[in-house]
């Protein structure tokens, strides 16, 4: 079985989205900032922690995440925000999406969403029935994101730390409220767009 892994794209100051998210502005006003080292191409080189130098370390991160990935679960308003921008599941694998809202599988070009309104563990079950040996991934959504995190149900931590301030927004673990949380840092990643981040949560 694959792990449960969280990744965000955060600022130096903590905020995972910039204020004002709408349907047209959906990482908020300035987020967008945030995912701009998605798309600086494999020309780059980069020096990781231990000062090898690598080349395209940014594509190299991003396509980890993207072939490892077998099932996504993400938030409602991430949902809402996205799938007009999308035009399809944002990986070619079943997504799950949390909801108070009954509705009928929706089905896309490359996978479907199906909508789970009884909680993040039917969620995190059906994702991994759904994604075999590889990867749940948990996206997009602050609020998602923290209540994985606080109910322990995510095993590693992934962050891709974007060198600016935004100033405001939403923050990653702004009302987690969770106790404490030992993490165990597993990579430092380095390259000229951004810092890659692993943690693995202790149990």
């Amino acid at each position: 079985m694959g792990h449960t892994l969280l990744t965000m794209s955060v600022s130096v100051d903590g905020f995972a989205a910039g204020p004002d998210i709408t349907v047209d502005q959906p990482m908020g006003r300035g987020g967008e900032r945030l995912h701009e080292w998605l798309f600086h191409g494999d020309a780059d080189r980069a020096v990781a922690a231990d000062g090898v130098s690598t080349a395209g370390v940014d594509a190299e991160q991003a396509r980890d995440v993207f072939t490892t990935t077998g099932a996504v679960v993400i938030g409602r308003r991430t949902f809402e925000v996205g799938v007009d921008l999308w035009q399809d599941t944002p990986f070619p694998v079943p997504c799950f999406v949390l909801t108070h809202e009954p509705r009928e599988e929706l089905v896309m070009k490359s996978a479907s969403f199906t909508f789970i309104t009884d909680g993040i563990d039917n969620a995190l079950r059906l994702a991994r029935q759904a994604a075999g040996d590889r990867n749940v991934l948990i996206m997009g959504g602050p609020t998602t994101a923290g209540q994985f995190v606080r109910h322990r149900l995510v095993d590693e931590i992934r962050l891709q730390l974007v060198p600016v301030l935004l100033g405001n927004g939403t923050r990653l673990f702004d009302h987690l409220d969770t106790g404490h949380i030992e993490l165990e840092t597993t990579a430092v990643i380095e390259s000229p767009h951004v810092t890659h981040l692993r943690y693995r949560i202790k149990k």
